[in-house]
């Protein structure tokens, strides 16, 4: 793909890139930004859940200082006889080095957001898979719409081909004097009929086509062609919606409700760890020196070291808490009233695919039948306008008729498709996606 985007924008390839539906969504999967950016956030996450399981480890840090006392401290002791005698403490320099560490032993807190973290990278995973699911569906839709206006301009200029050749046989016809102006005029008109639909078609290939390259992330400047008809997914409908499962275990909307609300339950245990002391144990280790006038000389190091255990536990924060887990588990309720609901309205959404599906099979076996006695029809009315037992209106209207049971057919067709790739996206059971 890479090598193809370069060749593109050096102009160095002329034909067309031709490309199947299993092709497109794969590419799109690798180069669409909406995924790109996805990665990158579930990435970010791990970094974040990596930062606060490192509050776990010890806490080390390293200390230096240098004070230049301008005036000493002077401290006074009593002499016993009514007198005080001052005394001056400390020297010209002072020097403190050293390293301290914490290392949290009891911190239920920490434990409880470490768990937080942990479910806040499964709803980002579940958002990334939310958007590959979606991302298939649009690209599935938009090839099959890509199909849909291709096969619908080869049906139209076979059509318009067929008025080209009945307006010739005409002027031929009106060259030798055995048919009128009138014939000649109407048999053009026909023709002429026919070319917006064309144009119109040609130009919604083109829209189709850039928006498929905007969702697989292409260069706009390279062309593409679909390598597949919609008569080509005809063969493997009936078994696909035999073996199509219903249950909405996989939909993203429920897994990601279900992921907010143990994400607000995982909250009440945090704010509820906060009522729990915490212990850590703490060491320390510094190097001390004082000395007079010059501060690069006359250093008198000594040495101090220190451990110890830490206990902290809140008493009481003026009802912070226990409101702060109160509003924690009212949106969890809001949220299984939601999940309710989505759920209820998912199932509607599932039986609506399902009934267009079965009501799409149904139009394509009405209207494949429609194709053949059409095309039937059509042959006879041929074979009878040319020697001449029939006019040129009932060959017309034969024709007219061919050209829209051939259109009815691929839009059957292509609304079983649409069907069949949303009610995939709303069970979220997309095997791209996993």
């Amino acid at each position: 793909m890479a090598l193809l985007l370069a060749s593109a924008a050096w102009g160095q390839i002329t034909a067309p890139l031709r490309l199947s539906l299993d092709q497109c969504i794969r590419i799109a999967l690798n180069e669409n930004p909406t995924i790109k950016v996805d990665s990158m956030e579930i990435e970010r996450v791990n970094y974040a859940l990596k930062e606060v399981k490192g509050q776990l480890l010890p806490q080390v840090t390293a200390t230096g200082q240098y004070t230049r006392n301008l005036a000493l401290q002077t401290m006074y002791m009593d002499a016993g006889d009514g007198n005080s005698v001052g005394i001056k403490m400390g020297r010209d320099n002072t020097y403190n080095a050293g390293f301290s560490a914490t290392l949290p032993l009891v911190v239920p807190q920490l434990w409880r957001t470490i768990k937080l973290n942990e479910n806040q990278i499964l709803q980002n995973i579940e958002k990334s898979r939310a958007n590959k699911i979606s991302l298939v569906n649009q690209v599935k839709n938009a090839y099959y719409a890509l199909l849909l206006a291709d096969d619908s301009r080869r049906v139209i200029e076979a059509s318009h081909a067929t008025a080209q050749e009945h307006a010739s046989i005409y002027q031929k016809q009106y060259e030798l004097g055995t048919a009128s102006e009138y014939d000649v005029l109407r048999a053009n008109v026909a023709v002429t009929n026919l070319e917006p639909s064309i144009l119109e078609a040609e130009n919604s290939i083109k829209l189709l086509k850039l928006q498929l390259k905007v969702l697989m992330g292409m260069d706009a400047r390279l062309e593409i062609e679909p390598s597949q008809h919609l008569d080509e997914f005809k063969s493997t409908m009936y078994d696909r919606t035999l073996s199509t499962d219903t249950s909405l275990v996989h939909n993203t909307t429920l897994k990601t409700l279900d992921l907010q609300t143990d994400y607000l339950n995982k909250v009440v245990d945090v704010q509820r760890a906060a009522w729990l002391p915490t212990l850590s144990a703490t060491g320390s280790m510094m190097w001390h020196s004082m000395g007079n006038g010059n501060p690069l000389k006359n250093f008198q190091w000594t040495r101090s070291s220190a451990v110890g255990i830490t206990l902290s536990w809140p008493v009481f924060t003026g009802f912070q808490r226990k409101n702060k887990i109160k509003q924690a588990q009212i949106q969890a309720g809001e949220m299984r009233w939601q999940r309710e609901n989505a759920e209820r309205s998912l199932h509607m959404q599932v039986q609506s695919q399902v009934d267009n599906i079965h009501k799409s099979l149904k139009q394509i076996e009405s209207n494949s039948g429609g194709v053949a006695m059409a095309e039937k029809a059509n042959d006879i009315m041929q074979k009878s306008f040319k020697v001449g037992a029939a006019s040129f209106i009932q060959l017309r209207d034969t024709d007219d008729a061919l050209m829209s049971a051939r259109l009815s057919y691929y839009q059957a067709i292509y609304n079983y498709l649409v069907a069949e790739s949303d009610l995939e996206f709303v069970l979220g059971n997309s095997n791209y996606a996993n």
